[in-house]
């Protein structure tokens, strides 16, 4: 069984059951406006609440005629059909749409510019773009050389010139689909990675890949039909589908929500009677200070039915989840960590009945294997730093076409993930940090994850990022990004004052008042942080603060 089997299963069983639920709280009303020589939409200035939903039945009518309009087109097994999107209905049902043709789903970061969506294109061999409103400009940009052997689809209105097609013709396409068999091999879909530490390698997944992180997913949170999940991040990464794939197993409702702040996401939760919901590092931490502020009371929503609240893409902070059950004492709590290599998250977790083992990412998760190795790949011994090691069904067939970049990743079927780690008595791991942001100062390690996770415990610290700096005595020292909470001051010094308690090879040599950028999967940027601060920027910003 594939994931494609389970949607036209839920269709069957539960078609007109609720499906997705798309809920944007301020969409700009809108506009026809003459644009160059096709028709584009304005804001008029007025801002409405906007709801649609769709049933399982819909979803995968959506789904076949997608797929049979692909098919007219000339769209074959094994062709690369790229999708460029914000969040919203449209998205799942496109992407199961290309599934059923047997092409491989290629989903792109909506932050790309012109010059990363015509790399990722290049790289993966897409003969078809399938792309939103938004990214006109910056796909007319490169329109005339674009890599894309087919065709350019539009999904929205005032369909551009330079488009080859747009989705709306799919409503003349046929309902029902014929049955393409796919086996677990074949190929499913090629991911990104985040470009966290460098240009995006294309990340190639089986079914069976996919069809495992279903599994996954609803072993770990106990998915049941009556569940309602929440997926706020977006639908291009590994991270929110493969949580949502949750769902898909269990025929249950989801919410996209388009949206992150505080009274958003709770409201969403209330009106929608939401059950599990992911958060973001920031998001969470945004809830938290606004309750802390007093601007958020949570008795002016209906909250008692949300049981879960997981969390991951990130380490995770103690004192952000130890702060968290005291305003949600009875929630359950996860941590989730993959890559998607690993077909997003799940690859370890923590398990809702371990929140004693707080700051952990947790064990081995169903159906996966784990190691913490030296660099000669023999095991470390318990408690001490290697590097983290996954097995399992979801592990990536390869980086397309790049076989150097997927023999130094893949070792005897284990995936080498970058991540420096330790394995505590009980067999709870810990993640200390990436293995390229390890700092070397004076010939001793430091673990930025480490340092972060201390000064995350200081109230007037919203959001806190270590990097390593070049210094002509040390070779690097530790320089901690922070970003404040709001309407806070704080001074160089009371940073240096709290962290005393710290070993003194431990403490940050240079504070930075700052914001902390986050990709849109939550992660920091840290190259960026390393690029703005070393040198020239490091004097400038401590200038300006």
């Amino acid at each position: 069984m594939t994931i494609v089997d389970l949607l036209e299963r839920n269709a069957a069983g539960y078609g007109s059951e609720t499906a997705l639920v798309e809920i944007n709280p301020e969409v700009k009303e809108t506009r026809r406006v003459t644009w160059r020589d096709y028709e584009l939409v304005e804001p008029t200035g007025h801002a409405r609440h906007y709801r649609r939903e769709i049933t399982w039945n819909v979803f995968n009518e959506k789904a076949n005629r997608f797929a049979n309009a692909l098919k007219m087109r000339g769209v074959r097994k094994g062709d690369k059909v790229a999708v460029l999107l914000m969040n919203s209905i449209e998205w799942l049902p496109i992407y199961f749409g290309i599934l059923k043709t047997g092409a491989v789903a290629v989903p792109l970061n909506f932050r790309y510019t012109s010059e990363e969506i015509r790399y990722c294109v290049g790289l993966a061999d897409v003969d078809v773009l399938v792309f939103g409103p938004e990214f006109i400009g910056r796909v007319e940009e490169i329109a005339d050389d674009l890599s894309v052997n087919r065709l350019r689809i539009y999904v929205g209105p005032g369909c551009p010139a330079f488009a080859d097609d747009y989705y709306e013709m799919t409503v003349e396409c046929a309902s029902t689909f014929g049955h393409l068999p796919l086996s677990d091999e074949d190929d499913a879909a090629i991911y990104f990675s985040s470009g966290t530490t460098g240009f995006p390698k294309a990340i190639l997944h089986s079914h069976r890949a996919l069809m495992h992180a279903c599994l996954t997913e609803q072993n770990h949170h106990n998915q049941t039909h009556d569940d309602v999940f929440l997926c706020i991040p977006p639908l291009y990464h590994t991270g929110a589908k493969m949580h949502w794939f949750g769902s898909l197993l269990t025929g249950s409702k989801a919410v996209i929500l388009k949206g992150t702040r505080p009274e958003t996401i709770l409201s969403a939760v209330s009106s929608e009677k939401c059950t599990i919901v992911w958060l973001l590092v920031p998001w969470a931490q945004d809830i938290l200070s606004a309750l802390d502020r007093g601007v958020l009371s949570l008795s002016d929503y209906e909250l008692s039915q949300w049981r879960l609240m997981h969390i991951g893409a990130q380490p995770v902070p103690q004192s952000l989840i130890h702060r968290w059950l005291t305003y949600f004492p009875n929630h359950q709590y996860d941590t989730n960590y993959g890559l998607s290599e690993s077909t997003g998250p799940g690859a370890v977790h923590l398990g809702v009945g371990n929140v004693s083992k707080v700051g952990a990412i947790g064990k081995a998760g169903f159906g996966w294997a784990t190691r913490i190795t030296a660099p000669d790949f023999t095991d470390v011994k318990r408690g001490e730093v290697g590097e983290l090691c996954l097995k399992g069904r979801g592990v990536m067939k390869c980086y397309y076409n790049d076989p150097a970049a997927t023999e130094k990743t893949i070792r005897d079927g284990w995936l080498l993930t970058g991540d420096m780690a330790m394995e505590d008595e009980d067999g709870f791991i810990f993640l200390v940090d990436r293995k390229k942001d390890v700092i070397i100062t004076g010939g001793e390690n430091l673990y930025p994850v480490q340092i972060e996770d201390f000064l995350s415990a200081n109230p007037k610290i919203k959001d806190v990022a270590v990097i390593g700096l070049p210094d002509p005595r040390l070779g690097e020292i530790a320089a901690a990004v922070i970003e404040l909470q709001p309407g806070v001051s704080c001074t160089e010094e009371e940073i240096d004052e709290f962290c005393r308690a710290l070993p003194r090879y431990k403490r940050p040599r240079r504070v930075i008042f700052a914001p902390v950028p986050r990709n849109p999967t939550g992660k920091i940027e840290k190259p960026k942080l390393r690029r703005m601060y070393g040198g020239e920027g490091l004097v400038a910003a401590q200038n300006q603060s």
